[in-house]
């Protein structure tokens, strides 16, 4: 049953489709007519309703190609048993190629072996001891149509094969750009708390002190507020760096847009604020300074500008802190140690989104990252990371 499914339904059809199939029969038909009227001979009245009958199902040849092939055939083959003169070649070479445009390529070439075999006996049958020359002749027409009718097949499944990749191609691309803009989203979240926590938690720091200072020494209570002011001013411009990859503005100093990103370098400069803020912080550096990427060298000073903010909210008061860098082969070790109350703080460092972020970073750099109490007390964060790129790829 499954050769009687539509492979074209009639709802899907366009006009032209439609107009097209009537052309095609009147091609046919026309086709037939030079046989019918050769010389002197006079068909008889119904000859050319029985080439109708023959031709007409081609109307509906890309809705049930394999019956219309059959009935074309079958019907053909009848008429020319009728007359002779009753020949519908070119019906049956059309409802042959669109079996072998739209159905399979195994039924195409069954059908044109069924044909051949109809060619080969009528051959026989009228053509006497040259049938051999007559058929050679008319299977030729066979191949041709049934070659056109593959070309055309295997063109349609390339054009169609085109389209649908050009269509998954433009899925993925889509797909792509959402995760890059998920990726820069998650970015610009981690870049955003380093900074904003980091610059807040000095800044609640200092003014602790300069509250606490005022009343004795209100000059060293306005040293430190203007610490503060200048914490607060490079908190506005980090801010404004990072904000300015989303958008720039044609208002904003070029310079602030070409500021580059913090690196190692930069360190003695956030250690000096962090001491500012109450928390005496040393710096170790062990090994030679190897040619440390940029980015992990923005990894480094996020890992120990998070550590440190987390001590300053939760070391105390009387908390001192360190920073030790080791070079060693292929790799950089970073700790950051404090002998302050983190462990036993209520809000446990590490907890949200800082701890997140700078096992990101890390991994990002096929490292890793680990913080907890220390064996003295306190809070320690140890991370490593590999310097050979080679490896990353």
């Amino acid at each position: 049953m499954r050769y009687l499914m539509r492979t074209d339904p009639p709802v899907d059809r366009t006009t032209v489709r439609w107009v097209v199939d009537v052309a095609v029969v009147v091609l046919a038909l026309a086709g037939s007519l030079p046989n019918l009227l050769h010389g002197h001979y006079r068909p008889p009245a119904v000859a050319i309703p029985v080439l109708i009958a023959v031709a007409a199902p081609l109307i509906v040849r890309r809705i049930y190609p394999l019956p219309v092939f059959a009935w074309v055939l079958l019907a053909a083959a009848a008429a020319g048993l009728w007359n002779k003169h009753v020949i519908a070649g070119l019906a049956v070479l059309i409802a042959l190629y669109t079996v072998a445009l739209i159905r399979s390529r195994r039924e195409a070439l069954v059908a044109a072996a069924v044909l051949e075999v109809v060619i080969i006996a009528a051959t026989i049958k009228e053509g006497g001891t040259g049938w051999w020359y007559d058929s050679i002749l008319v299977s030729g027409f066979v191949a041709a149509a049934l070659g056109l009718g593959l070309y055309a097949a295997t063109r349609r499944a390339y054009l169609a094969e085109l389209q649908e990749r050009a269509l998954r191609l433009e899925y993925e691309r889509d797909q792509q750009g959402a995760l890059a803009a998920a990726a820069e989203r998650d970015r610009i979240a981690r870049e955003m708390h380093d900074i904003v926590a980091h610059h807040l938690t000095v800044m609640v720091a200092l003014s602790e002190g300069a509250i606490a200072a005022t009343a004795t020494a209100p000059e060293r209570g306005i040293e430190v507020m203007r610490s503060v002011s200048a914490t607060g001013r490079r908190a506005l411009v980090d801010t404004r760096r990072l904000l300015g990859v989303l958008k720039q503005s044609g208002s904003e100093d070029p310079q602030d847009a070409l500021q580059p990103v913090p690196d190692l370098a930069e360190l003695d400069v956030l250690l000096e604020r962090i001491r500012a803020a109450g928390l005496p912080t040393s710096l170790e550096v062990h090994g030679a300074a190897a040619a440390v990427p940029a980015g992990i060298q923005l990894t480094v000073y996020r890992l120990v500008q998070e550590a440190l903010t987390n001590t300053l909210k939760h070391g105390g008061p009387e908390a001192r802190a360190s920073v030790r860098l080791r070079y060693l082969p292929g790799e950089l070790r970073v700790d950051v140690d404090d002998d302050g109350a983190g462990a036993s703080a209520s809000a446990p460092v590490g907890v949200g989104r800082g701890l997140s972020g700078m096992q990101e970073r890390v991994h990002a750099y096929g490292g890793d990252v680990h913080s907890g109490p220390g064996r003295a007390g306190g809070w320690h964060v140890s991370a490593r990371l590999r310097l050979d790129e080679s490896d990353l790829t």
